[in-house]
């Protein structure tokens, strides 16, 4: 179930398919899923902005979507693993952001289309 959506700057180079493998394994660590489950967009995007735009920063924005129910404690671990991760692969100056935000079970579904 968990969705991982990483929109980042575009020229930011980082071993995408590594990091997608560290914050699966970690959220299985954290709460009851299993890596299968995990699912991880990474969304590059040509034009970011921070500040004044004069410090030359690449941007990651991180949210990590679950289904609710799970601790604050559990949310924030969430949260610093992922950002550890991201901290040890970013090797330029960035501005980072990570959320876990949190799905309704009673109205959130998700299903393997099979196609047509």
């Amino acid at each position: 179930m968990p969705q991982i959506l990483v929109d980042h700057s575009a020229g930011l180079v980082f071993d995408r398919a590594d990091l997608a493998a560290e914050v699966h394994q970690a959220i299985t660590e954290v709460i009851d899923t299993t890596v299968a489950d995990c699912k991880t967009l990474f969304r590059p995007t040509g034009e970011h902005h921070v500040g004044d735009g004069t410090s030359g920063e690449a941007v990651v924005l991180v949210e990590v979507k679950i289904l609710a129910g799970r601790s604050t404690e559990q949310r924030a671990e969430l949260t610093a693993r992922v950002l550890a991760a991201l901290r040890a692969r970013i090797d330029r100056p960035a501005v980072i952001g990570v959320q876990v935000t949190e799905l309704d079970r009673d109205t959130y579904r998700f299903v393997h289309h099979p196609g047509h």
